[in-house]
């Protein structure tokens, strides 16, 4: 039943931030876009790296 509560709330707080960051947010450039997303696959996979290294040990 908590997690029920926690999923409900965050499903909440996104219906309400998504609208307010699309509304309120800061437009970026092309360049500044291209600089982010070339980040994005590099961390994914240091994040993959460490899950896997912290399933292994145990924790």
């Amino acid at each position: 039943m908590v997690l029920v509560k926690i999923l409900g709330i965050l499903f909440l707080a996104l219906i309400v931030i998504v609208p307010m960051l699309d509304r309120f947010g800061k437009r970026h450039s092309d360049e500044d876009v291209s600089k982010i997303s070339r980040w994005i696959l590099p961390l994914v996979m240091l994040l993959a790296v460490l899950q896997l290294v912290l399933y292994m040990v145990g924790k």
